[in-house]
């Protein structure tokens, strides 16, 4: 694409499922050597799931390091989802087996990891490959997870939902009440009120 950018050896980091009532938040960090291309390569919120999967494997294989995180909603609800989110893309960056040079964050919120200097790029993931990439492999990995935990209560369909705040997983949470996979410090009904203490 020719709007993407490419840096040699920097890392580029970018999380998935911020935003939702259940599951981790999940995070990517990915490094690309110099030269990638691929002409499909985009922000995995505007690509097909069918695509997002053809591209994990060639991310995977062609990257020079690429790491993936899980923050769960235990640690989620203890520290909050923006300290979550920057943990999960800590803990992916950690996994690396080379030292980027710098990183590329998507957003606008980071803490220093280590020593390495750091960018914070608002839809970074439509703009560098490195965080495209990234948010592709931390979509499918979370993507994966949802559909594992959907067996055992497939009765709020994270299958179809990924623990987004659809109607239907907020009815299911009405009618079923809250699971251990959901976020507790979240507003998981329009409708939930404080408690007085």
């Amino acid at each position: 694409m020719e709007n993407f950018y490419l840096f040699f050896n920097e890392c580029g980091a970018d999380e998935a499922g911020r935003g939702c009532l259940a599951g981790p938040v999940t995070a990517a960090s990915v490094i690309l050597p110099e030269g990638f291309v691929n002409t499909l390569l985009n922000d995995s919120k505007l690509l097909s799931g069918k695509n997002r999967e053809l591209l994990r494997p060639i991310i995977k294989a062609q990257s020079l390091a690429y790491g993936v995180a899980h923050i769960h909603p235990k640690k989620i609800d203890e520290i909050n989802i923006l300290n979550a989110s920057i943990l999960a893309m800590h803990k992916a960056i950690g996994q690396l087996r080379v030292i980027p040079p710098h990183i590329s964050v998507d957003g606008n919120r980071f803490k220093p990891y280590e020593n390495i200097p750091h960018t914070c790029i608002i839809k970074g993931d439509s703009k560098y490959m490195n965080i495209a990439a990234a948010s592709i492999l931390a979509k499918t990995y979370r993507d994966d997870y949802m559909d594992k935990i959907h067996q055992e209560f497939p009765m709020y369909n994270w299958k179809q939902n990924k623990g987004y705040p659809t109607k239907e997983h907020r009815a299911a949470i009405r009618e079923f009440g809250v699971t251990k996979y959901h976020r507790k410090s979240f507003r998981l009904l329009p409708e939930q009120l404080t408690l007085d203490l």
